[in-house]
């Protein structure tokens, strides 16, 4: 086993302090608790020194961000605003909700113009390239009100797959939350990431999405964030993101 004390780093308990975990005391007793990894490496010894730089932690299995430069947002889009950070035809654009942040944010993903919801905003790039990637399968959950009365074993069809111009698409989970004379509301949960893919679903089985929210990405739900306002992802929210990605 690899000795990670590094002799003129940062004693581990003010790293751990210094990133929202606790008290000093408290943090000792994490440490001490073997809750600590340091590089893949359990830590118990209440002297070890690190570098905060290049050490990576984890408490509990979840990482801690320990560069305070770094931040990941999330914003409940709403409906009309197109997700680019700068729109050349002047649409109203995601710059406008975060213009009093020092960062240079950018998304993760898109949402089109007529979908309101959870959008991810951070200038980690390797917690962005992971969540878009197909490989790490990361779930997104949708509510969409649809046309007409949604037949039962509609989701047995989505999940088995349908066929769409660009090839087949499966949902994770398909759950009708309520059935009206002429519409339904209906969650989608799928890991797939192409443009529109819930509408063209829908709509290929015959029911048009009329709204459509995203309500979560992972492990990290839209809850009652306003549109148009934004929270900080930090602390064990922030490392079940990360941990969903394999960071």
């Amino acid at each position: 086993m690899t000795d990670q004390h590094v002799p003129e780093g940062v004693r581990l308990q003010k790293v751990l302090a210094g990133a929202g975990l606790g008290s000093r005391r408290a943090c000792e007793d994490i440490i001490a608790a073997g809750r600590v990894t340091v590089n893949g490496q359990k830590v118990r010894e209440l002297g070890t020194r690190v570098d905060p730089r290049t050490a990576v932690i984890h408490v509990d299995g979840l990482r801690v961000q320990l560069d305070d430069s770094v931040v990941t947002l999330a914003l409940n889009k709403p409906e009309g605003v197109v997700s680019t950070m700068d729109d050349e035809l002047g649409r109203p654009s995601l710059a406008q909700y975060v213009e009093d942040r020092p960062e240079r944010l950018f998304h993760v993903g898109r949402l089109d113009a007529e979908t309101s919801g959870l959008l991810l905003l951070t200038n980690d790039g390797e917690l962005a390239h992971r969540l878009t990637h197909p490989s790490y399968e990361v779930l997104k959950t949708y509510l969409a009100t649809v046309e007409g009365r949604v037949p039962r074993g509609l989701g047995k069809r989505l999940q088995e797959g349908v066929e769409l111009e660009d090839g087949p698409v499966q949902v994770d989970s398909f759950t009708v939350k309520e059935v009206l004379p002429d519409q339904s509301l209906v969650e989608v949960v799928l890991h797939e990431g192409r443009n529109h893919i819930v509408r063209r679903l829908m709509e290929e089985v015959g029911h048009p999405v009329v709204k459509l929210v995203r309500t979560r990405i992972g492990p990290i739900a839209l809850g009652n964030l306003r549109p148009g306002r934004t929270r900080v992802i930090a602390g064990t929210e922030l490392g079940t993101l990360m941990k969903a990605v394999d960071l």
